[in-house]
C-alpha cells in the first residue's frame, strides 16, 4: 500500500467519521444521560461493528449481502426496525414530566448493554457492509492479502472513530450537568429519538 493512497483512505473514513449521524446521536446521549461506562460501551460496540464488516468485505462475505436482493432487504428492515423501536422508546419516555432534583444520582449503567446496542446498531445497517464493498478494493494494491489489508485499513477506520469519540464523550461529560436536570433531559430524548426515528425510517423507504 503506497503512503499517498493509505492518505486517501484516511481523508475519506476521516471525513465519514466527523459526518453527525445515528453513531453521533447515541454516544452524545448516552455519554450525557447515562454514565461514561455505557457511553465507552456503546463507542467499543459500534467500532467493533465497523472492525467485522471490514473483515467480512475482506474475505467477500459482504458481496453475497450486495448481490443478494433478499439477504440486503432481511438486514435492512431489520436495521429499520431496530433504529425505530429504539427511537421511539426514547420519546416514550418523555411523555411524563420528571420532578426537578438538584442532584439526581447517575443511573446505573452498564458497559455490556451499551456495547450490545452499539453493535447492533452499527451491524444492522447494510449501508455499511455496501460501502466498505465499493471502498476496499480501491485501497489494496495488486497482488496483496486482500484479508490482510482489509482488516488494516478497518483497523485505521476504527482508530479515527476512537479518537473522534473520545472527543464526543468528553464534550458530552462536560456538559453533562447541565444536559442531565430532567427538562434539559427530555428536550435530549426527544431530539436524540427523532434522529433515530427519522434514520430508520429513511433506513426502510430509502432505494436500494
Amino acid at each position: 500500500m503506497t503512503f499517498a493512497a493509505l492518505w486517501s483512505f484516511v481523508l475519506v473514513v476521516g471525513l465519514l467519521t466527523l459526518t453527525p449521524g445515528i453513531d453521533t446521536a447515541l454516544i452524545l446521549r448516552t455519554a450525557t444521560v447515562r454514565s461514561a461506562r455505557q457511553a465507552w460501551g456503546v463507542v467499543l460496540g459500534i467500532q467493533s461493528g465497523t472492525l467485522i464488516w471490514g473483515v467480512l468485505a475482506s474475505a467477500g462475505i459482504t458481496a453475497l449481502l450486495t448481490a443478494s436482493h433478499v439477504a440486503y432487504e432481511v438486514v435492512r428492515w431489520a436495521g429499520a426496525g431496530y433504529l425505530v423501536w429504539m427511537g421511539v422508546r426514547m420519546l416514550w419516555s418523555t411523555r411524563r414530566p420528571e420532578p426537578e432534583t438538584a442532584d439526581e444520582p447517575e443511573p446505573v449503567a452498564s458497559f455490556l448493554a451499551g456495547w450490545r446496542r452499539g453493535l447492533l446498531t452499527n451491524l444492522l445497517n447494510p449501508k455499511m457492509g455496501a460501502f466498505y464493498v465499493a471502498l476496499l478494493p480501491q485501497f489494496i494494491p495488486a497482488g496483496a492479502t486482500p484479508l490482510l489489508y482489509g482488516i488494516l485499513l478497518a483497523g485505521v477506520h476504527v482508530a479515527l472513530g476512537l479518537v473522534w469519540s473520545t472527543v464526543l464523550v468528553a464534550t458530552a461529560r462536560r456538559l453533562r450537568g447541565l444536559l442531565r436536570r430532567p427538562k434539559a433531559r427530555r428536550v435530549l430524548d426527544r431530539v436524540t429519538g427523532t434522529v433515530i426515528v427519522a434514520f430508520g425510517v429513511r433506513l426502510a423507504t430509502e432505494a436500494r
